[in-house]
């Protein structure tokens, strides 16, 4: 294989998580008794660019269907975060009703849909159907389809190109990630600005984050690979900010190679951070391996140490970062008796792999779990909230990323 930016042969493996069915391709009941398909969740380092990528990638077209599960709306957390950036950006990028903001993998709207009470133009571009029906019940524009250069040839054919194109967490979900930001490029106003949201690799190496990989993922991305990325392209990054969603994200703010936008001191910082803790050096990429065995290790000891006490264990969060830990753990119903969620569009099915069932938050207020294993650990602290009446039968929470931890 060779690297999906640069085409450098690729030899260094970053971590190896054995095979398992894509995180989002839920089962019915009757897919149960059916083979499912197994990929390999294997991820190289490129020795020259130091891009983290998946060696063997699930067809976009085969994740990203009407079957897709994932609908943004659903975390309050992920909303609060959306609302914010609309005002944030709304302010600095002084847009009005004569803008035009264009949002790829738009998801449900929920991030469009603040941009719509403020009576700026805005359109969605989304791969899945589903998620796309539900923003244009919300009024918002969208377009069902992949977001790749021969679209946005087209597309700026007979349209205003974007003063604003927004992406967030989806830099990462692209197999061609030079056609994407090629892609960016031909939509982006003169003066216009590009924000991309990602988890950064660097956050995920110091935090042992294994289970933020798996099929959607094709990339984990550093600042300094992105900005070589957007370089190529003819485009320049002029602003980085560090978040704290998904375990530590950046936020990146780009702009043509000429644009009037000026480069703030925060691009350089954060390289030079980079650089100090190990990111252009394969020797920081040679350890986690190690990282990840220890996580599952004491995740399984964990679950195997209480049933044999005759505790009753559950799940919360129906996410792909759980189904990564299930299924590089091994662990099937007989350790976890089921997942909630609260999309109903994942309850009444069943995990890919771990086949553990989805079902509504009801099934913890009716079973009183002992334990209740939060999966979507970066909102830890808004499901807790959420299930805080588990303490009336002394039931307490766990969360196993970056180390094992019990709430009570």
């Amino acid at each position: 294989m060779k690297c999906r930016f640069c085409s450098t042969e690729l030899v260094h493996i970053f971590v190896d998580l054995g095979s398992s069915p894509a995180s989002n391709s839920f089962l019915s009941k009757d897919q149960l008794n059916k083979a499912e398909t197994y990929y390999p969740l294997r991820l190289f380092v490129c020795e020259k660019c130091f891009l983290v990528q998946i060696d063997e990638y699930k067809k976009s077209d085969e994740i990203f269907n009407s079957d897709y599960a994932y609908f943004s709306s659903f975390s309050k957390t992920w909303l609060d975060h959306a609302r914010k950036y609309v005002e944030m950006i709304t302010e600095r990028l002084r847009l009005t009703s004569k803008s035009k903001v264009i949002e790829i993998a738009s998801n449900d709207g929920y991030l469009l849909q603040y941009f719509i009470e403020k009576q700026i133009p805005c359109l969605g571009i989304e791969p899945s159907s589903n998620t796309a029906d539900t923003a244009r019940k919300k009024g918002i524009e969208t377009i069902v389809e992949f977001f790749t250069e021969d679209f946005a040839e087209n597309y700026i054919q007979d349209a205003k190109k974007a003063d604003l194109i927004i992406g967030n967490n989806v830099l990462a979900h692209v197999p061609d990630i030079n056609d994407f930001v090629t892609a960016l490029k031909l939509l982006l106003d003169d003066n216009g600005s590009i924000t991309l949201e990602f988890p950064h690799l660097m956050r995920l190496i110091e935090h042992s984050q294994f289970d933020t990989i798996y099929h959607e993922h094709f990339s984990y991305l550093s600042l300094h690979t992105v900005r070589s990325i957007f370089k190529k392209s003819g485009l320049r990054i002029y602003n980085v900010e560090e978040l704290i969603t998904h375990g530590g994200s950046l936020r990146i703010y780009a702009c043509h190679e000429k644009s009037h936008q000026k480069n703030l001191e925060s691009v350089n910082q954060l390289l030079d951070n980079e650089a100090q803790q190990g990111l252009i050096d394969l020797s920081a990429y040679q350890h986690f391996q190690a990282k990840a065995n220890r996580i599952k290790n004491d995740f399984l000891l964990f679950l195997l140490e209480k049933k044999r006490l005759g505790k009753t264990i559950v799940g919360y969060g129906a996410a792909a970062k759980g189904n990564t830990l299930l299924n590089y753990a091994g662990v099937k119903p007989d350790l976890l008796e089921y997942v909630c969620d609260a999309a109903p569009s994942k309850q009444g099915k069943f995990l890919p792999g771990s086949h553990l069932p989805v079902v509504n938050e009801r099934k913890i207020k009716e079973s009183q779990p002992d334990f209740v294993v939060i999966f979507p650990w970066n909102i830890k602290d808004e499901i807790m909230n959420q299930l805080d009446y588990i303490k009336e039968w002394e039931g307490r929470f766990v969360v196993s990323v970056p180390v094992l931890e019990i709430f009570d």
